[in-house]
């Protein structure tokens, strides 16, 4: 194995790790990891093709899981910030009449 397929697993494994725990800022900076890492690999000169191709197609599985789990902690921070904003409004409310 090469060393930019090599790059492309361990980016994605760290990727899936921190997916796993939720580490946002972990993510971020491993979306540019694995950027990086992808546009090393097209440009490698010497490259197992097939291999290239499968790690690829785990990222972009990878990148599926990722947004649909962004999705979801994007719903679920909009429902607190909605309740958030309606507690608010109740407390204005009752200190108008207290």
């Amino acid at each position: 194995m090469n060393a930019s397929v090599k790059r492309l697993e361990e980016t994605g494994t760290a990727l899936r790790d921190a997916l796993n725990h939720q580490d946002w800022a972990a993510i971020g900076m491993l979306d540019r990891e694995c950027r990086n890492a992808v546009e090393e690999a097209m440009r490698a000169h010497e490259r197992d093709s097939s291999m290239v191709r499968q790690r690829l197609q785990e990222l972009l599985d990878l990148y599926g899981e990722l947004v649909m789990t962004c999705q979801i902690e994007q719903a679920r921070v909009a429902g607190e910030l909605r309740q958030l904003s309606q507690s608010q409004q109740g407390a204005k409310v009752y200190q108008l009449f207290a």
